[in-house]
């Protein structure tokens, strides 16, 4: 399947290289998801039949038409995100991929306003300073990310420390899996950071690790176990954190 990221901050081919062939429903649908029109925020059209693909773009465009009179495009948006939900939720009778019995969760052995909280999300984030340089490529973009999606999938996550004083103009993020605009508008949509500086200050927690820990989460569940994850754990417990914040994307 053709990439198509050329010449395009979203990673998008300009409409002007797609060719004009007659083309189905059902490919074109597809080929917001790593396809000619990827679109990393509309991905999900893949995952809907072709007649709910259909009936989500004749809402869009009549919430689109009404827009155009009332200017409120807040309507708009949370279609997209109810379509979102609708196209990445599994079916009723689809059988579980993963199961835990139980899971490694400890109580609390003081009040949390004592506990130092630290934060590790699979956003993608590192230090400008500090590139994991996936497969030895320094300053990969993220139409490269995407183009290579296959490849994060198959090799286990790197760990980048991000001291949890880093500037926000010091802070990059690389993900093939999302579209990580809002992460680059504003880093704390998905790594929270200052969300915590606000709960120290007010007394609600302890305090802030020194230090924040990101990864690209596109990669097998198999390979998130600590016995693949060489010194994740050691890492941690030496920031003396009590209690670690997980976001995923």
């Amino acid at each position: 399947m053709a990439s198509g990221y050329r010449g395009s901050r979203r990673g998008q081919t300009p409409l002007a290289s797609i060719a004009m062939t007659d083309e189905s429903l059902e490919d074109f649908k597809n080929s917001f998801s790593y396809g000619t029109r990827t679109d990393l925020s509309f991905k999900f059209l893949k995952k809907l039949s072709a007649a709910d693909a259909g009936e989500f773009l004749r809402q869009l465009l009549e919430e689109v038409g009404a827009s155009l009179d009332h200017g409120d495009i807040t309507r708009l948006h949370d279609l997209v995100y109810e379509w979102q939900v609708r196209g990445y939720m599994p079916a009723r009778d689809a059988p579980t991929q993963w199961s835990y019995e139980d899971g490694p969760l400890t109580n609390l052995g003081k009040p949390l306003a004592d506990c130092t909280v630290g934060l590790l999300t699979s956003s993608g984030h590192f230090h400008a300073a500090d590139d994991p340089a996936p497969f030895g490529v320094v300053g990969m973009t993220q139409a490269e990310a995407i183009e290579r999606i296959g490849e994060f999938l198959r090799e286990p996550p790197e760990l980048s420390v991000i001291p949890s004083d880093t500037a926000a103009r010091e802070l990059r993020v690389r993900h093939g899996g999302y579209d990580i605009r809002g992460a680059e508008a504003d880093f704390n949509v998905a790594l929270p950071r200052d969300a915590l500086t606000a709960l120290a200050k007010a007394g609600r927690i302890g305090g802030v690790a020194d230090e924040m820990y990101s990864f690209v989460g596109a990669t097998s569940q198999g390979r998130l176990r600590r016995d693949a994850l060489p010194g994740w754990i050691e890492r941690l417990q030496q920031n003396a954190i009590d209690v670690l914040l997980l976001v995923p994307v």
